[in-house]
């Protein structure tokens, strides 16, 4: 079951520009699935899948492939989040995550994927990332660390 579900997500985002968990998880429904949203969760990680641009300028999930031109190689947190973020800063034990818009929760996810010294918890919106460090000296730690992945 669970091979066939990947292979119809795989025909799901190739198809139509599901930008969102939600979405798929509608589209999976309509196609018989029973799955419940930390199942298309799971699915998504396990895909290696990543928002990217579409054509039409809108977000879109679509599987992690490496660009031949590139040459390089990218963890899935260094792709995701390097191409998610904005600007990162802190005051106290709190860093602020900026990012493009509807980025923040795909950037969060491949985030808490990591250990991360220090890291109390995370919330993620629709351009922001809050983490709540242990202390300020881990605030600022971490801060310059991630200020390595903005382009």
């Amino acid at each position: 079951m669970k091979k066939a579900r990947h292979k119809k997500i795989l025909s799901l985002i190739s198809e139509y520009n599901i930008d969102r968990q939600e979405v798929l998880l509608e589209y999976l429904q309509k196609e018989g699935f029973k799955v419940t949203q930390a199942t298309v969760s799971r699915d998504i990680k396990e895909l290696n899948l990543v928002k990217m641009v579409s054509s039409n300028g809108e977000y879109k999930y679509a599987q992690n492939t490496i660009v031949e031109d590139t040459k390089a190689t990218f963890t899935r947190f260094d792709y995701i989040f390097s191409e998610s973020i904005k600007s990162v800063d802190y005051s106290m034990n709190t860093i602020v995550i900026k990012c493009h818009t509807a980025m923040a929760q795909a950037a969060c996810e491949v985030f808490d994927s990591l250990f991360w010294d220090g890291v109390v918890g995370t919330l993620a919106g629709e351009n922001t990332i809050l983490v709540i460090m242990r202390t300020e000296e881990q605030a600022h730690n971490l801060c310059e660390k991630l200020k390595q992945y903005i382009k």
